[in-house]
């Protein structure tokens, strides 16, 4: 097998980097995700409770007593957040897979012409 010119080795190289960022995105909005459920399921369950009920939030590995209201705001504050971090990677990934396929597809062309230009059978 012939070596492989050093530009189509550098491609091959950067869709292999893709893949990875790619992945490790995939990986950061999979937790991105979950802790917004259990956000959501929290702010869901705290806006059933009566106004007067006594509520606690984590600090760190004490539970402490809290004021509802202020728990409220913090858990939308949260979710404000989380929701615009969903957006970020959404746009990141995209980002990445045009990418890949532009990559995909340079490769695809440089490989399938064999070394006078003709297509390779």
């Amino acid at each position: 097998m012939n070596e492989l010119p050093p530009q189509i080795q550098n491609q091959l190289a950067q869709l292999q980097q893709i893949q990875q960022q790619a992945q490790a995105l995939m990986q950061q909005r999979s937790q991105v995700e979950m802790v917004l459920r259990e956000t959501e399921r929290a702010l869901d369950e705290l806006k059933k409770t009566e106004d007067d009920a006594v509520v606690y939030k984590a600090a760190g590995e004490l539970l402490v007593k809290a004021n509802k209201e202020e728990v409220l705001k913090d858990l939308e504050e949260k979710k404000d957040s989380l929701d615009v971090r969903m957006k970020s990677l959404a746009r990141q990934e995209e980002r990445i897979q045009s990418r890949f396929t532009q990559l995909q597809d340079q490769l695809k062309a440089a490989l399938g012409k064999g070394p006078s230009g003709k297509e390779a059978s």
